[in-house]
């Protein structure tokens, strides 16, 4: 049984000097204190694991290991997932950050609306901390047929109802394997909603694979169809479809004043 209101958050690294720091003190900043940091490093060679490592010797709720051989974040995840002693299993990124808020506002959301998956909106902000003045939206349902046409959630907003779903495990693919993951999730999820609410900061980087949208179709048709099984012309339908959802309708722009690295002063 797992152990009642405890959120499992999901972090793998690799060479992630420069930011896991930040990433770690946005979730000791939580104004939930409920949860387990579970930092897998994939063979770290900046001193990003000597950083967690610090980091775990402060406080008991951050544990760090580390893969024998470089694996890739899939691999990453699985062992953190394994690990995962908490009711809720959220996932973050070691160079994205959260608002102190973003587990006490979205467990809360989840407990009034019966919902055992959901997801929130996200800002964009660059190596710098600067807003690029980007903010994702979601869509208030999520269904698994939805997500193939789309995938709304931001891995580093989610967050699932370990007992109700079970454990889920990512596929060992090098991109798009966050994806992958989410769609044997909701099969599972009896009820799957977004949060309107900004709570979450993406960072992009430069060389950022998911910046290149030719580079990303290959991985969404392995997974709609090699581990979905879905029919090839239907797999590429839906990747033509992501990517004009992306294009038209996933962002809205906000000014200066409304970006949350103001609002927290992220430096």
């Amino acid at each position: 049984m797992f152990s009642e209101g405890l959120v499992s958050i999901i972090t793998p690294n690799y060479n992630c000097a420069r930011f896991i720091a930040q990433t770690i003190e946005s979730v000791l900043a939580q104004t939930y204190t409920s949860w387990e940091m579970l930092i897998v490093d994939d063979c770290s060679t900046d001193g990003s694991y000597e950083i967690a490592l610090e980091y775990s010797s402060k406080d008991s709720r951050i544990k760090v290991v580390r893969n024998e051989k470089n694996s890739g974040a899939a691999i990453s995840r699985n062992k953190a997932i394994e690990l995962a002693q908490g009711e809720f299993i959220a996932f973050l990124d070691s160079d994205d950050l959260w608002m102190p808020e973003k587990l006490e506002k979205q467990i809360s959301f989840m407990r009034d609306n019966n919902c055992d998956f959901s997801f929130c909106e996200y800002e964009h902000i660059d190596e710098e901390n600067k807003s690029l003045l980007k903010v994702a939206k979601v869509i208030k349902k999520l269904t698994y047929t939805k997500m193939m046409f789309h995938c709304f959630p931001g891995c580093l907003t989610v967050m699932y109802n370990q007992d109700v779903v079970g454990k889920v495990y990512a596929k060992d693919i090098k991109k798009n394997n966050d994806n992958a993951l989410f769609y044997p999730v909701l099969k599972k999820s009896k009820n799957a909603m977004g949060i309107p609410v900004c709570l979450a900061l993406y960072r992009i980087r430069k060389g950022s694979i998911s910046r290149n949208k030719f580079k990303m179709i290959k991985p969404y048709i392995t997974v709609l169809h090699d581990f979905e099984g879905h029919n090839i012309l239907l797999s590429y339908f839906c990747v033509l479809t992501h990517f004009l959802i992306k294009i038209l309708f996933k962002y809205k722009s906000i000014k200066t004043t409304d970006s949350l690295c103001n609002t927290y002063n992220l430096k």
